[in-house]
């Protein structure tokens, strides 16, 4: 089942965060100071904002984080969390969300999706590429940065339907 996320299980998507995030840094999570648990529970509770996950047996196994940008067109939407429970991993969890991700980015009236994804994560990076992602030409990374920026046009919204 794919749902809105509640205020209440925001320690549970911290937790899903934090282990799918631990997969990409061979030295551990870095300490970038951040509270994950505060940031999660804002974006749960942003007006303005999405934050759907998978629940599967009772348990949640993957989660997707988007909203329009604040310095963005009304059309596009970035997708600011993508996590699947390194547990589920090619198993159609992470598919399944980006397809619920997309329905309801068509609804929105979304034209285009945009996102950045650590460069070392390599699996990630070949997840976003099957399903249509592509460097962002108008966002090419910066010389010492650790992201690559992926664009991904809205089935339906470069029709402006």
């Amino acid at each position: 089942m794919i749902r809105t996320a509640l205020p209440a299980e925001a320690e549970t998507v911290t937790a899903l965060h934090q282990r799918a995030r631990a997969t990409y840094y061979p030295d551990g999570v870095p300490d970038d100071g951040a509270d994950w648990l505060v940031r999660w529970r804002e974006a749960i509770a942003r007006p303005d904002g999405h934050v759907l996950c998978l629940v599967e047996g009772g348990r949640m196994i993957g989660l997707a984080s988007f909203r329009t940008p604040p310095d963005g067109p009304a059309d596009t939407v970035k997708l600011f969390q993508f996590h699947v429970d390194p547990e589920h991993w090619r198993g159609g969890v992470g598919t399944a969300l980006h397809q619920a991700c997309v329905e309801e980015w068509q609804a929105d009236a979304r034209r285009t999706a945009v996102l950045d994804v650590h460069v070392d994560n390599v699996r990630a990076q070949a997840f976003y590429a099957r399903l249509g992602w592509v460097p962002d030409p108008d966002n090419p990374p910066a010389d010492g940065d650790h992201h690559l920026f992926l664009r991904f046009t809205v089935p339906g919204g470069e029709r402006g339907e």
